[in-house]
């Protein structure tokens, strides 16, 4: 599990408090600091600082980005195995010991009060705090010959759960031209704005809710553009990297293994983007993208103790569901920005809760011969991203990122029009005292605040969240 997602399955608890000394403490270091070198794996490879690739690890820069579309190469005779040192092993591994801090002010508890059913429910603000690890990222990439590259990433939760989050070998510069370059496995979906170099940890910010969000209870987990997928790839560039495109065919399933839903189920991802010259500001880049897809909605189930479960594999009753977005990275001296505008659309049968079985969501009636709802419709609804990054210097990067989630239409047209919309707002910073060849260290400090419309458990109120980060992010 990549780090930031082990968070994402608790980010429902997250308060805040915020700290002078520390920030004080941050710009005295910077002072004493030394000059910043490279960061491993690749950078021991071929001897680069890491400010040549990252603007502040793990987040690409322009070249870093030319250096991951040419199959991690530099086009020169350093790119084949075949003339490293023998004792290079590109790997890098990355864990985060950390202390936060959760708060959420709307949780269902029991209430000493007793109905003729029990208890009866209310709602308690819940908060804890300690120290905890993040999950293990064990990095392993580059080229098996020219031309020919792999990426490998095994990840862990924080009990050493592992999974593989990337597996892909791609064949780069086909014909002899860099128009052509075919990846296969499972890899993360080509877009600008990347959530698995994403410079937030918290359990709310530590994913792209824009990437994510889902009006409550829709079963369709598949157009999930964060999440790495399974499929194969086309993708090109020019010769400096100006101009892009890539073009994906996916299996729906979210990245899962073993064809957990149905083995006829196929989605696209497209991505086209160009970038320009703005001066003394450096490079900007503007770009669109595109998931268009089916997934399955219902399966066959086998009943066992009077409980029918589906069953694996069988998914049937394929609906349609797309997300359409636009893209540009902005570059003003040491400030830049991130922008993200994202419609997505699904089809009524996910608005009104089947597709995922294994998630539950529709436990009871994603079987065949289930009939839609009365008056259940498409819904729809857009998302908005602002990232702001201030780059004091390649040791220091000061980081804001805003999202709003906003309904069009709401599947159940008798519920709120606005259930579900989501505010999100994170403050942060990352000090890099060390940066070598050999190892990376952060010092990373984070407060995230999120707000959902009318999701509360018990009084459909509006439910807050906050989450506060401390930790160290290294890799070696």
């Amino acid at each position: 599990m990549r780090i930031w997602e082990q968070f994402r399955l608790q980010r429902k608890l997250p308060v805040a408090t915020s700290s002078l000394t520390m920030v004080l403490v941050i710009f005295i270091l910077v002072l004493s600091s030394p000059p910043a070198n490279a960061l491993p794996a690749f950078a021991r490879k071929y001897g680069l600082r890491c400010s040549a690739c990252h603007e502040a690890w793990p987040m690409l820069n322009y070249f870093g980005q030319k250096f991951k579309d040419n199959g991690y190469q530099l086009m020169n005779d350093r790119d084949a195995p075949i003339w490293q040192n023998p004792s290079y092993w590109p790997v890098t591994f990355r864990i985060i010991p950390l202390w936060h801090r959760e708060s959420n002010n709307k949780v269902a508890v029991d209430t000493e009060a007793q109905s003729p059913g029990g208890p009866i429910p209310a709602e308690r603000r819940i908060s804890s705090s300690g120290f905890d690890l993040s999950g293990l990222d064990f990095h392993t990439g580059g080229t098996l010959e020219k031309n020919i590259s792999f990426y490998v990433l095994p990840s862990s939760d924080a009990t050493a759960s592992f999974h593989f989050e990337t597996v892909m070998g791609r064949l780069d510069n086909l014909f002899g031209s860099p128009w052509l370059n075919v990846k296969l496995g499972k890899f993360e979906l080509d877009n600008l704005v990347s959530e698995k170099r994403i410079l937030t940890l918290t359990a709310i910010s530590g994913v792209y809710q824009t990437y994510h969000f889902r009006p409550q209870g829709d079963g369709n987990i598949f157009g999930q553009i964060g999440d790495n997928q399974l499929g194969v790839e086309l993708m090109g560039h020019s010769a400096n990297d100006r101009t892009r495109y890539s073009a994906a065919l996916l299996s729906s399933s979210d990245g899962q293994v073993n064809l957990p839903y149905g083995s006829n189920a196929y989605s696209g991802f497209f991505t086209a983007s160009q970038a320009f010259n703005v001066g003394k500001w450096g490079v900007d880049r503007v770009g669109a993208y595109a998931m268009i897809g089916v997934a399955p909605t219902s399966y066959l189930t086998l009943t066992t103790g009077g409980t029918a479960t589906p069953i694996a594999g069988s998914g049937t009753g394929n609906r349609p569901y797309n997300r359409e977005g636009f893209v540009g990275l902005f570059y003003f001296g040491k400030l830049d920005f991130q922008v993200v505008t994202q419609h997505g659309w699904d089809s009524a049968w996910f608005g009104a809760g089947y597709g995922d079985f294994i998630g539950g969501n529709a436990p009871n009636n994603n079987t065949p011969g289930s009939v839609l709802p009365p008056g259940f419709r498409a819904p729809s609804w857009n998302g908005y991203l602002v990232e702001t990054h201030y780059v004091y210097s390649p040791q220091l990067i000061f980081i804001q990122r805003s999202e709003w989630e906003r309904m069009s239409q709401q599947a159940d047209p008798t519920v709120r029009s606005d259930l579900g919309n989501v505010d999100m707002y994170t403050l942060g910073y990352r000090y890099m005292p060390i940066m070598t060849s050999r190892a990376g260290f952060a010092w990373h400090n984070e407060y995230s605040w999120m707000r959902q419309r009318g999701i509360s458990p018990v009084n459909s109120r509006d439910v807050s969240s906050s989450s506060l980060l401390l930790g160290f992010d290294f890799d070696f």
